[in-house]
């Protein structure tokens, strides 16, 4: 019976830790800001609606050198995406990524375009309920002396009184049990994993 009663009061702290843990998630969530700093280059997670063109908005006021649009449909061409205007910044420093399919595939080839035009820093963008998990896996894929600053994108699927509403509940449970998937993963990946200056 003293077996029982400790193995429910340990599951009991496990059940409230995990939801403490799930609440400073989503806490963290929505605190984060739009923070107006110019960075090298401005890192877009295309396929959430609004991301390409705040990324393109801000582009276009100078907030960066380059523009790196990642995860891009292979179908997609630059012209779809990023149209010339007379007097506005061109489309010379924009480059589309069409390989990546995940969050992790998009920090590794993300990785490659900033290493290769050797950026210190860049602004991150996409949608906010996302912005926890991607901000983990570019930290820990890219190279440590590179500044990576959050600019969550809101979307209407993300409700602010997401504990009355279904869709925004599932939405950030589901990215909380992503998010702590990959911390657990990154615990043990191969060191490889993160790039290294000069390498």
């Amino acid at each position: 019976m003293s077996f029982l009663k400790g193995f429910f009061a340990f599951l009991f702290l496990i059940i409230i830790l995990f939801v403490l843990l799930f609440v400073h998630f989503v806490y963290t969530t929505f605190a984060m800001g739009q923070r107006d700093v110019k960075a090298d280059a401005i890192v877009v997670l295309a396929g959430g609606k609004g991301r390409v063109e705040e990324g393109i908005r801000l582009y276009r006021e100078n907030k960066a050198k380059w523009l790196f649009l990642v995860g891009v449909d292979p179908l997609v061409r630059k012209g779809d995406l990023f149209k010339e205007k007379k007097g506005e910044r061109g489309g010379e420093d924009v480059f589309l990524e069409k390989a990546s399919r995940n969050t992790l595939e998009n920090g590794l080839y993300a990785r490659d375009l900033i290493t290769r035009h050797e950026i210190r820093s860049i602004r991150l963008i996409t949608s906010r309920y996302h912005m926890m998990r991607a901000v983990l896996i570019f930290h820990s894929v890219l190279p440590r002396d590179i500044a990576v600053y959050p600019f969550p994108v809101d979307s209407k699927n993300l409700k602010e009184e997401w504990w009355t509403h279904k869709g925004s509940f599932r939405l950030l449970f589901r990215e909380f049990y992503k998010y702590c998937l990959f911390r657990a993963f990154f615990l043990f990946a191969p060191g490889e994993l993160r790039a290294v200056r000069g390498a």
